[in-house]
């Protein structure tokens, strides 16, 4: 049964391409079911019938394997190219290896092509494209009859813009022919209602050479150039605070949902390694950790999805598209520290399920820019990403609910004391800097961890979806 949205866009996206217009920019929130509206779409395009086939392309093998999942169920028929079948789910990486006869055999029949999570390829001419925006500038759309491009997140990092995106103004800010925003799905029930729990410090020093300097934030320990972030993320104390955090809620949301998951994103696979034997032997947590060195990560995330283990540990894996609905708790502890990562990872926890319990809790810590897309996680389309040019300039974001009718994020602040601190030589620490330099000879000590919750979207829900 298709959602109120969905039928929308499919409404809409036909509409243009009757109208002569080729090219869809769909971007709804993570978790919301663009793959089920994209099936739709081109089922109603086959029956018109105005398409003979459909191509489908994905960033990864485990999204393509859940997009060949969706549209064979819809299509009623196998969706694996092979003769007989109505198209096919390939990686953007195998556009490489496409090669000129496949383009020229594509030409000769109506194709609609759908690019999911249409982000990761960059570019709006020649100049500027990446490997696989080249492919789709030069190739795809030239071989294609229509085109589909879905998001969830429809601005790059590297501020280039996104293939087939188009912009109303010279300053380039992003416009889609249709946008269903986390703030109307959570309001239709569509998605979980996200609250992010930061991790603070209000007491850590610095000693050297019998000099001590203290602060009251990690905001202002990294900041002020004595660590950077990554020393948080391998400081021990601070992983078993934050790991303690959301081991306690995952088995507070299992007593009323009994499969429910969590996911950490690692920095590095010896990070994961770290992470795993603490939930392991600190915790008792069952965990299976998904890296590229692993065997078959692909087939790992697949067992993980139906089975009851805890957690997932990923470095890079699960980070997008990758639709495992029975997480619901997850912790951000990866180095990258850009609001289109942040909000993907965001968006693993937000598929609602049957579930008596539908909380969806991320865990990060308070550090610089992660404070920033904690406090704007109603914007649909955050300040910071509007334009092609960053637009960074201090902490205060500005967020303003009203633009949304909503109430302002709840702030709760809960404190804990621990008996437990860190303390030891950061010069063994490849990670610990000084003015960008590394120092010898200092201590550092993180003491009285606390949390700041945000609770976004406080509002009634319909259920009209």
């Amino acid at each position: 049964m298709l959602r109120t949205w969905q039928k929308q866009c499919i409404d809409l996206a036909l509409d243009k391409y009757c109208d002569n217009k080729f090219h869809f920019l769909a971007q709804a929130t993570p978790g919301a079911g663009k793959t089920f509206m994209a099936a739709n779409l081109a089922k109603r395009m086959f029956d018109n019938p105005i398409i003979d086939f459909v191509i489908c392309f994905s960033p990864s093998k485990s999204v393509s394997s859940s997009i060949t999942e969706c549209f064979s169920t819809v299509l009623g028929c196998p969706f694996d190219g092979k003769i007989g079948t109505l198209g096919s789910s390939i990686t953007y990486q195998s556009l490489r290896y496409l090669g000129e006869h496949f383009w020229e055999t594509l030409s000769k029949y109506r194709v609609l092509c759908i690019f999911d999570e249409i982000h990761h390829c960059a570019g709006d001419n020649e100049n500027n494209t990446n490997s696989w925006g080249h492919h789709i500038l030069c190739e795809v759309q030239k071989a294609s009859t229509y085109t589909l491009a879905l998001t969830g997140t429809p601005w790059r990092s590297d501020l280039t813009p996104v293939v087939l995106s188009s912009y109303s103004n010279p300053e380039g800010e992003i416009v889609c022919d249709y946008q269903y925003s986390l703030t109307q799905a959570v309001k239709d029930g569509v998605c979980r209602r996200p609250t992010i729990a930061l991790m603070d410090c209000e007491q850590s020093t610095i000693e050297t050479n019998n000099h001590i300097e203290s602060f009251n934030s990690l905001y202002k320990l990294v900041t002020d150039g004595y660590v950077n972030y990554s020393t948080v993320l391998h400081n021990n104390s601070a992983l078993i605070y934050i790991l303690e955090s959301a081991v306690s809620r995952l088995k507070l949301v299992r007593t009323e949902s009994p499969s429910a998951g969590g996911l950490i994103v690692a920095s590095s696979i010896s990070h994961a390694k770290i992470i795993s034997s603490l939930l392991a032997t600190t915790f008792n947590q069952t965990t299976v950790t998904v890296t590229y060195k692993e065997d078959d990560p692909h087939s790992r995330i697949e067992r993980f999805k139906s089975s009851n283990t805890e957690w997932i540990v990923s470095v890079g894996m699960v980070s997008e598209g990758t639709d495992i609905p029975r997480l619901q708790v997850c912790c951000h502890l990866s180095n990258i520290k850009t609001e289109l990562y942040f909000r993907q990872i965001l968006g693993r926890i937000l598929r609602t399920t049957s579930s008596r319990n539908q909380e969806a809790w991320l865990y990060t810590f308070a550090a610089p820019k992660l404070i920033e897309f904690a406090e704007e996680i109603e914007q649909d389309i955050p300040n910071s990403c509007l334009f092609l040019k960053e637009e960074f300039d201090t902490l205060d974001t500005g967020l303003t609910s009203s633009d949304f009718g909503l109430a302002a994020p709840t702030a709760v602040q809960t404190k804990h004391q621990l008996s437990m601190s860190f303390r030891g030589h950061i010069n063994s620490t490849p990670a610990f800097s000084r003015n960008n330099n590394t120092s010898t000879g200092e201590q550092l000590s993180l003491k009285e961890f606390n949390q700041r919750v945000i609770e976004a979207f406080h509002y009634d829900r319909q259920t009209n979806a």
